[in-house]
């Protein structure tokens, strides 16, 4: 098929106008001026003619399909049945195709469903994003997000957890390194999970398979032992402490030199957390992620999708987040594109318009890179090749 737009972002910031994209089956083959592609694609292939902007498929580098999003999402799933629960995980998948993402990384469901989901979607079952599962998440007797089925206690344990999960197709093995909200009888956001050795052999078996690791991590104490761990992202990375924020530059240096990216899964109504955390400690967590941004981290865009007011329709009011500390439009836009695809080990599958990269496309009427509301524009999604219309079955 050959797609025409206004304009292809084509690189950071970078539009090529009246461009065109040739694509065979799942992946794009040639990019470039619309006469030019339009030469080489002959007469016979399919056109699909569109004026506005055409860019890669949107990444939600952190969702939970198995949560709900309501006032309390784990009772919610508990009281659902696994069929019951898969069913409401395709129709949520489904959701965040409407929206324009085109891949997620689903970060710990239950009993492996969203595997399950991700193979369905892979094979055309049914519609949805790629799906990079990390299956059972790892956490301590009783710890965050317990009732998921990861609890382990020592290194033997957690060893046999991840190997489980990488046996079950996991893209990535999730380690809780601290509490969190969500638990309400776990342990506190800042505090701690695991011992150094304990993250150490999670992160031995996870990258001795070519798997990366993803660390659930509030506390300023858990930011550095997943660090010194190796881990591959950091989630959350809120910097908390018993009594306040506890920022640390030397362990953000050490997050920099190891490239270890981090997601802040900002809510698509991070306008209401002052609310819930008090004006002056909201403005101080935002502050910290524009801190982060200054030193040079790699940021990616997530939205911890699932969790309490957090929908599956929420990514670009969420991106509102960045626009809102004064990052550029074309910067947010490669932090869910292309940055997020380098992080999850993708980055030469999606996340650009390019030759050889998959056909995830996301076509959008308006300028995203002069109005990133624009990205909320969605006319027509492209996923792996298969063409998607908001609303509708595809095509």
């Amino acid at each position: 098929m050959l797609i025409t737009g206004g304009r292809v972002l084509v690189d950071s910031g970078t539009y090529l106008e009246n461009g065109a994209v040739l694509i065979e089956g799942e992946s794009i083959v040639a990019v470039g001026q619309r006469e030019e592609i339009e030469e080489r694609a002959g007469a016979d292939v399919p056109r699909f003619e569109f004026g506005g902007t055409v860019l890669p498929g949107l990444i939600d580098a952190h969702v939970h399909l198995a949560f709900d999003g309501g006032p309390d999402p784990v009772s919610t799933l508990r009281n659902a049945t696994d069929d019951d629960l898969f069913e409401d995980m395709r129709r949520r998948g489904e959701q965040l195709l409407d929206s324009g993402v085109t891949t997620v990384r689903d970060l710990g469901d239950r009993g492996g469903l969203a595997l399950r989901l991700a193979a369905d979607i892979a094979e055309r079952r049914t519609p949805g994003p790629r799906i990079v599962a990390a299956g059972t998440p790892a956490t301590t007797v009783g710890g965050h997000c317990h009732f998921l089925g990861g609890e382990v206690s020592g290194r033997a344990e957690i060893r046999e957890l991840v190997r489980r999960n990488l046996a079950a197709g996991a893209g990535v093995i999730k380690a809780m390194a601290t509490g969190g909200g969500l638990t309400k009888d776990g342990p506190k956001s800042h505090q701690s999970q695991f011992s150094a050795e304990e993250l150490a052999a999670l992160v031995e078996e996870a990258h001795a398979a070519g798997v990366p690791v993803a660390a659930h991590a509030h506390g300023a104490d858990g930011i550095a032992a997943a660090v010194d761990a190796g881990v591959d992202t950091i989630e959350h990375c809120t910097w908390m402490a018993g009594d306040g924020l506890d920022f640390r530059p030397e362990v953000v240096e050490r997050i920099i030199t190891k490239g270890i990216a981090v997601c802040p899964a900002v809510s698509p109504h991070w306008q209401m957390l002052p609310r819930f955390f008090g004006e002056e400690r909201a403005h101080a967590m935002f502050g910290l992620v524009r801190r982060m941004a200054d030193a040079g981290v790699r940021l990616i865009a997530g939205t911890d999708a699932g969790v309490q007011r957090a929908g599956f329709d929420g990514l670009v009011p969420a991106l509102g987040f960045y626009a809102h500390l004064g990052l550029p439009n074309a910067t947010i836009i490669d932090m869910a594109t292309s940055h997020a695809a380098a992080a999850l080990g993708l980055g030469g599958i999606t996340g650009k318009v390019a030759p050889g990269h998959r056909a995830d496309l996301l076509l959008v009427h308006g300028d995203p890179l002069a109005d990133l509301s624009a990205l909320s524009g969605v006319h027509t999604v492209f996923a792996s090749g298969l063409r998607h219309e908001p609303d509708s079955t595809e095509q």
